[in-house]
């Protein structure tokens, strides 16, 4: 039982809370306690039965996120995947029929992307597309949807797209050390498919295109001072993004896990700490 809860890798979903906090900027008043709620439900439910529904197909030997050492899948898996699921998807019809639909597409769209049937994993362009739009984007409106937040304007627009381009450049970078293992396997991931150092020049122009449209809707709400705030607290990933490059450039064998990890544990941390303190102040 405790291997397959490792496998369902719930500190590794915190690494997506970002674009939690970065839905919350546009509501003046935000409601805590619901907001605890959905947190809850995305982060400690939702996120770790798509994580281990990936394990259960994928099987890994070697490190995965969050776990450099992940344990054998065993027969607990599965049902703790289901049972997370179930619980999310009721809470969240409770809490909004709109925002539990949203769950549930968002669930489905995960299966499909692991699943041996469909495994969207195979296929590079298109499942980097999936992942991007749905953990950035799509999740973006559904926490809002699930605080009863209905914007559709410009700047919001602007604001969830950002959101999918920071993902977009993360997440190939998720993936440089699993080069390997992934070719076994026969999936063709967009970080294989560009290489090391092509995943890394990939990443460099999705996170700057997603600062300038970031840059461009704060300046559209006249709110400069804020993406100053967001530039000097991500200061830290650009620093560490071109360290590890660096890195790279030298010996692509530095393309590995720890680095990896050390990589999402940074612009987590900087990231949700820029959009906390743009809502706060």
């Amino acid at each position: 039982m405790l291997d397959a809860l490792k496998l369902m890798r719930i500190p590794f979903s915190i690494f997506l809370m970002p674009v939690f906090w970065f839905a919350l900027i546009p509501i003046e008043d935000i409601p805590i306690a619901k907001s605890v709620f959905i947190f809850f439900l995305i982060h400690v439910l939702i996120y770790p039965a798509s994580n281990g529904y990936n394990s259960y197909f994928d099987k890994d030997e070697g490190s995965i996120g969050g776990l450099k050492t992940p344990p054998k899948v065993n027969r607990h898996l599965f049902p703790m995947v289901v049972t997370f699921d179930i619980i999310a998807i009721v809470c969240a019809f409770l809490l909004s029929i709109h925002f539990g639909w949203m769950c549930v597409i968002y669930i489905a769209v995960s299966k499909a992307y692991s699943w041996d049937k469909i495994r969207l994993k195979r296929l590079p362009i298109l499942s980097t597309l999936v992942v991007t739009f749905f953990q950035g984007f799509f999740m973006f409106y559904t926490v809002q949807v699930g605080l009863g937040f209905y914007n559709w304007d410009n700047v919001n627009l602007f604001f969830a797209v950002a959101s999918s381009l920071f993902l977009l450049g993360s997440y190939p970078l998720t993936q440089v050390y699993q080069h390997d293992e992934d070719s076994e396997r026969g999936d063709l991931t967009v970080s294989l498919m560009l290489g090391i150092k092509g995943t890394f020049i990939f990443s460099s122009i999705a996170f700057l295109l997603g600062t300038l449209l970031l840059g461009y809707s704060f300046v559209q709400q006249g709110n400069v001072k804020d993406f100053y705030l967001f530039l000097l607290l991500g200061g830290p990933i650009l620093g560490y993004f071109s360290y590890w490059f660096r890195l790279i450039v030298k010996d692509e064998n530095k393309a590995d896990f720890e680095h990896s990890m050390k990589m999402n544990i940074i612009s987590s941390i900087c990231l949700s700490a820029a959009f906390i303190c743009i809502m706060i102040f």
